[in-house]
């Protein structure tokens, strides 16, 4: 004699809510970090940029013989590989100092060189 159980596979709904609870759960707790992460990184290159910018002034006063008082000038990208303004990964601007001894900014807030 044959016994027939009829049992159809397939997942039940408290399951896939379960699933989806735990997924929802997973992307709650990582997107803020990831979003963290990611100013943090931008942060961090900025301030490289804002350093490389700084360098490429101190090389150009020395180069030209300027003093410390002296302002730089655009032709201060020329000392940056390349010779490309870098961009600030915020989409801030970047201003050069009024003289040799400040530093360069960023109008982006906490882009500061240390």
């Amino acid at each position: 004699m044959k016994i027939n159980t009829s049992r159809k596979a397939g997942f039940t709904l408290v399951e896939i809510m379960i699933v989806v609870a735990i997924i929802g759960l997973l992307a709650a707790i990582a997107i803020p970090n990831f979003v963290k992460a990611r100013n943090t990184s931008q942060t961090n290159a900025c301030i490289n940029n804002l350093r490389q910018i700084d360098s490429a002034i101190q090389q150009w006063a020395l180069e030209e013989k300027k003093q410390d008082t002296s302002a730089p000038t655009a032709s201060v990208y020329a000392y940056i590989k390349g010779g490309v303004v870098p961009e600030c990964p915020a989409n801030g601007n970047y201003t050069l100092p009024p003289n040799c001894t400040s530093a360069p900014t960023c109008d982006v807030p906490g882009h500061v060189l240390p």
